[in-house]
This record gives C-alpha cells, structure tokens and sequence, in this order.
C-alpha cells in the first residue's frame, strides 16, 4: 500500500508554521542567536536555535492546560494542530477510523526543564512544592499521549527515544503500519525542547557545541573548515502520513510520497560515528532498496549534516559508499546550519523540509559554508537556495549510540 504526506506542522527556530519556515529556507535565514531562555553568563556557550513568538493559546491550549505540559509537548501540540489543518483532516475523520489511525511520536530526552525547574524547587523550598505534575510533564510518551487525548485518536501510540534518530524512526515506523494495512491514518513526527542549562552545560562539556558566540548566526557551519561543533536547538514537527487509497477517498492534497524508510547502527561507539561509515551507508542503501528506486534515482538529500569534526566528514565518506560516483551528481544540504540540532525532533523536521522542497521547487542552501573542509567535496548548496524541484529526496538521521534512519520522499504521482 503506498503511503502518502498530506500535512505538515512546523515549530522551529525559522518560524511557526509552513510560510514562516519556507521563507526562511528560501532566505537562507539563520534562527540561532543568544539563549534568553535563561541567563547563560558565566557558561561557555551562550547561543541557541530557540523557538520566537510560541503562543500555545493560539493553538487552542488553555493557560491552566499549558502550565501542566512540558514545552515540547506544547510544541508537539501545535505542530500536530497545523499539519491537520494542513491536511484537512478532521475530528470526525478521526473518530471514524477508530483504531486504523495512530500516533507515532519522536523525541530525545523529554521534559528537562521541568526537572530542572522542580530540582530547584526541591532544594529551596521542600518537598511538598514539587509539582504534582511533574512525572506526567516529563516522561517523552507524554507529547504523544496528548496528542492521542485531544484528537481522540484509539489505534497504536507510540514514542521513540533513539537520540537524535528518534522522529525519523517515527516516521519510518508510522510508514511501516500504514503500508503492511494496520493504518490508513498517523500523526508522525518528534520534538524537543531543552535549552536548558544543563543540557548546555553537558553538551558544552563533551566539546560538542560551537563557541561561536559573538556571531552565533554563523555558528552552525556544516562541512565547513572552520566548524566547531552544533548548535543546541529545538521545535517540533509533525506530518500526517495516509494509506493512498484512504487520502483520495477524502479528497485530500497530497503533497508527496512516503516510499522507503532504512534503519542501522553503527555498532561502535556511544557518541561517535563508525570512521569508515558502514552503517550510515547500509541505513541510506536499505531506505533506497526499500522504495524500489535506483540509487541514481535520488536527486537531493538532507544530511544530518551537524556541523561536528567527525558528523560530517564521515556522512560525505557514507554517501560516497551508498551512492558511489552518482554521490557527485547529487545535491546535499544541511538545514541545521539555519535551524540548529533539535535532537529527537530532527528527523521529522528535515523530512518536512524535504517535502516542502518537493512542493515548492527549490533546495535548501547549507549556509555558512565559506570554505569545505578536505575531503568534503560533494555539492553541498552553499549559502543560496537553488530552484530545483525534486522528484525523489532523501533525509538522513543519526543519533548517539549509532543508531541511524533515512527516509526515502518522492514527488507524487498518481
């Protein structure tokens, strides 16, 4: 059964929503700037892609309501709402497909600044203050769990917590059920929201993030020779995925086509990538036998591309390795050089740009890059969007303890 894309709800650093977003792919707009998340002096990373302008009362969420979730289930919850509009799908649907419809959610580590904030109230004022909602914020099942109450959806709900993989996986497995026929209908997709200072302080410490701070819109520099590592950021992204058949009966706008998702791990080491790549390629190799397709048939891939020594250098050796010389024929970008690492959420968010590029004809540029490191020698789209629009793309996921995904997006046809 082939399975298709008929929303997408968009909550990053660029923007809120579809235009927003788009907009600023095109403008090869940077959303990273100064934490004001919090008062990061004294840290040795001050800049972050944070969400601007999240008002959860414009998605329907009451104030009472919103105190009780974690931000990444509030982003969740607007992403979800966006990409149902988007689709046109609506509660009646919904209720209609009983258990044929599905949650599939993705996100890294969770409520952490709710932790954080309840430690402190822990240790100041007592045991006693701790919210009573604390362990229903934080746990990551609780974005889907949400999700599944307000859309009142009764089939599967499940959450993935594979680093930075977990949405793409999300997605991939959400692809999985609607074509084997268990579904005709999921909300797929990842976020995560912890900017935080001790996620900074963390990932700060393992010499991960870009110190870049007085040009923090020029931090996150994928394949460039002056990287020095990621951006933290987060947001949300969601997409309604549908069994063909299913979305042309409601007379749904496709927007493109689900049509190969592969999976591996590295099986080598906690944080770093296999130096020789192998399982980032058998991952890209396996998404692309999965679709059916030629490896010559893919056009555009949205790399990983995190903007570390090690990420990019070895993604470049991967796609050389699955690809062989076609690798010199493909376009490849990283949008995490605009958006930052939203972690769990990045999957879902790259594959949504994939779909956006699919849609409205051009290529997201990888920006910052001044000067390729050796050896990255592929065509990267430097700093300017490219008219182009794909009929097959490719988006590209890897987390801490190798795990690794791609999805195989095409262009629609009936």
């Amino acid at each position: 059964m082939r399975v298709v894309v008929a929303g997408v709800g968009l909550v990053t650093p660029l923007g809120i929503g579809w235009v927003a977003n788009r907009d600023a792919l095109l403008e090869g707009k940077s959303g990273i700037g100064p934490i004001t998340r919090f008062s990061a002096d004294g840290f040795e990373v001050r800049i972050a892609g944070e969400v601007k302008g999240f008002d959860a009362e414009a998605f329907g969420i009451a104030q009472k309501d919103a105190r009780r979730m974690d931000l990444f289930t509030l982003y969740s919850l607007a992403a979800a709402d966006m990409a149902l509009a988007q689709a046109g799908v609506g509660q009646e649907d919904l209720a209609g497909l009983g258990l044929e419809a599905g949650v599939y959610m993705g996100v890294g580590i969770g409520g952490l600044g709710t932790i954080e904030e309840n430690k402190r109230t822990l240790l100041e004022k007592g045991p006693r203050r701790v919210s009573a909602f604390l362990i229903p914020k934080i746990i990551p099942n609780i974005a889907g769990g949400t999700l599944a109450i307000r859309y009142r959806i009764q089939g599967p709900n499940l959450t993935f917590s594979t680093a930075c993989a977990a949405s793409a996986h999300s997605l991939g497995e959400a692809f999985l059920a609607i074509r084997s026929g268990r579904l005709q209908l999921a909300l797929a997709g990842g976020a995560e929201a912890v900017v935080t200072p001790l996620a900074i302080a963390g990932f700060g410490n393992m010499e991960a993030l870009s110190k870049r701070n007085d040009e923090p819109a020029r931090a996150s520099r994928p394949f460039d020779k002056a990287r020095d590592g990621f951006v933290l950021a987060e947001g949300a992204a969601v997409l309604v995925l549908e069994a063909l058949d299913y979305a042309k009966a409601r007379g749904a706008t496709i927007l493109a086509e689900v049509a190969g998702y592969g999976l591996s791990d590295d099986a080598y080491h906690i944080t770093s990538p296999d130096p020789e790549g192998r399982g980032m390629a058998a991952c890209m190799a396996r998404a692309i036998q999965d679709s059916g397709l030629s490896p010559e048939s893919v056009e555009y891939i949205n790399a990983h591309g995190t903007s570390t020594r090690y990420n990019d250098a070895i993604e470049t050796l991967a796609i050389k390795r699955a690809f062989g010389q076609h690798a010199y024929k493909l376009a490849v970008s990283s949008t995490k050089s605009m958006t930052g690492h939203c972690l769990g959420g990045a999957g879902a968010l790259e594959a949504g740009f994939c779909t956006m590029s699919i849609v409205e004809g051009f290529l997201p540029p990888t920006i910052n890059l001044d000067e390729p490191d050796e050896g990255l020698d592929l065509d990267y789209i430097p700093n300017k969007a490219r008219p182009f629009k794909p009929c097959v793309a490719m988006s590209n996921s890897f987390g801490f303890g190798g795990t690794n995904a791609s999805l195989v997006i095409k262009a629609y046809e009936p």
